[in-house]
């Protein structure tokens, strides 16, 4: 029996695909011809979806005013006039460092120490070391003046400021300091670009023609 192309093909076109996938409570429907598609979702059980979300307030940080007044009225004179007082170098930043007795505070140029070294876990403990070397984590407030060079910098002459600062405090300090390397300045620094070179030392892509 032989059917004639225009009966196949009218055939075909009535036919409707359709496909079903259900799970419990959801069920997906799709039945309609290719060109036109249709999805109607439905549920057996009603469910409400409520999200809720809170955003955690900012920390509160001193303003800098009362942290200045706070400053000037434990330094009288300055950082010059103290006695206990130490500077530290790294690449290109410089920090002068003012230990006195108190309770572990550290104040960067009037600011908190974790405010102004971003809460970085890694700088913030470099500060700290030559206090936790010596067990004076909690004995000495620590008031530093620093400049130049970056975040990383500034951090690492403090540590070095500190430490020479502690040597004022005791002389029996150069022994545990010295063995942690904590006395001994880091002079590392970028090395300059070399003319003729892309950086110090990285050169051009070389091209035989």
């Amino acid at each position: 029996m032989a059917l004639s192309t225009s009966s196949l093909t009218s055939s075909l076109s009535s036919l409707s695909f359709s496909s079903q996938i259900s799970r419990n409570p959801s069920s997906i429907s799709i039945a309609q011809r290719p060109k036109n598609l249709h999805i109607s979702l439905s549920s057996k059980h009603t469910r409400s979806l409520s999200i809720s979300a809170t955003v955690a307030a900012p920390v509160e940080t001193e303003p800098v005013e009362n942290l200045k007044k706070f400053v000037k009225s434990r330094l009288p004179g300055g950082f010059a006039a103290q006695t206990i007082i130490g500077t530290g170098r790294r690449k290109c930043a410089i920090a002068r460092v003012v230990l006195q007795e108190g309770t572990g505070k550290f104040i960067i140029n009037y600011r908190d120490a974790k405010e102004y070294l971003q809460g970085n876990p890694l700088w913030l403990q470099y500060i700290k070391v030559p206090l936790v070397t010596l067990g004076y984590e909690t004995s000495y407030d620590v008031f530093v003046k620093a400049h130049g060079g970056g975040l990383s910098g500034q951090a690492q002459a403090i540590s070095l400021g500190i430490a020479r600062a502690l040597l004022k405090v005791s002389a029996d300090h150069r022994s545990p300091l010295k063995k942690e390397g904590l006395l001994t300045r880091d002079s590392r620094v970028v090395e300059r670009k070399k003319v003729g070179l892309k950086k110090a030392r990285k050169a051009p892509q070389f091209s035989k023609r």
